[in-house]
């Protein structure tokens, strides 16, 4: 598998301490992203100030990431466990499927962030404790011409996990002029509340820039500007939300 990193994180990547493994690769392309270096399925050369290039990922068999993950074991406290993440985690789905089925055998709790769009994604519900999903935008042209990619796939994920009782996170980056209007909140909220949403807590992300550095690092341009959010527009969308019986989480 290409990784690109690994470390622990406590409880933004699902619950408890928590060893994160950032996959190479995405098929979106977010102009926001915070790990840029992950974009390419190829990998990019990262350039340090210090004039040190280094590729942006190192290949492991599953075989090792489970032996990494087994003697980690003692450090998954409070509930945690594994967390695969990206780039986006599917694009290397066979891989991802015998990891997730390896750590499942040795009771180690799983979980992945995924932007639900591979069409196989039913096929890991059964070796995976937490699914967490991100959910850019509700309006598909929007989402497509930020990201590169249409909603649809995510939207038919959402709606199997849901039908599954699928235990997930829904997640969604508030992004000035993205989808920062009061009005998509409610547009959000109508789609879940289609669904059973019992199994699910729904996230809002405020935008950040914490990957800012490492676009210039990658020689790539951040064209992102007046992005941020007030948190007021987070307790609007938090409002509609729990308005509508959704459990609103922060983590």
């Amino acid at each position: 598998m290409k990784v690109i990193k690994a470390g622990f994180n406590y409880s933004q990547d699902g619950p408890g301490n928590r060893l994160v493994f950032h996959l190479q690769g995405c098929n979106m392309h977010c102009p926001w992203c915070a790990n840029p270096e992950s974009m390419d399925v190829n990998g990019c050369m990262m350039v340090k100030d210090e004039g040190i290039i280094n590729p942006s990922f190192q290949e492991y068999t599953v075989e090792e990431l489970i032996e990494e993950a087994k003697e980690c074991s003692g450090m998954f406290f409070s509930g945690g466990g594994v967390t695969i993440s990206g780039g986006e985690p599917t694009l290397q789905f066979e891989e991802l499927k015998a990891f997730l089925s390896g750590l499942h055998r040795n009771g180690i709790q799983t979980a992945i962030e995924t932007n639900g769009t591979h069409p196989r994604i039913e096929e890991l519900f059964p070796v995976l404790d937490l699914l967490i999903v991100d959910l850019k935008h509700i309006d598909d042209e929007i989402h497509k011409k930020f990201t590169g990619l249409s909603n649809k796939r995510t939207l038919e994920t959402l709606k199997k996990a849901f039908l599954a009782k699928q235990k997930m996170w829904v997640r969604t980056p508030l992004i000035g002029g993205f989808n920062d209007k009061e009005e998509y909140a409610g547009k959000f909220a109508g789609f879940y509340r289609q669904y059973d949403t019992e199994h699910a807590g729904f996230e809002l992300l405020l935008y950040h820039e914490y990957g800012k550095e490492k676009w210039r690092q990658c020689k790539m341009e951040y064209t992102m500007k007046d992005a941020f959010v007030d948190e007021s527009i987070r307790g609007i969308y938090e409002e509609e939300y729990r308005e509508n019986g959704l459990c609103v989480i922060r983590t």
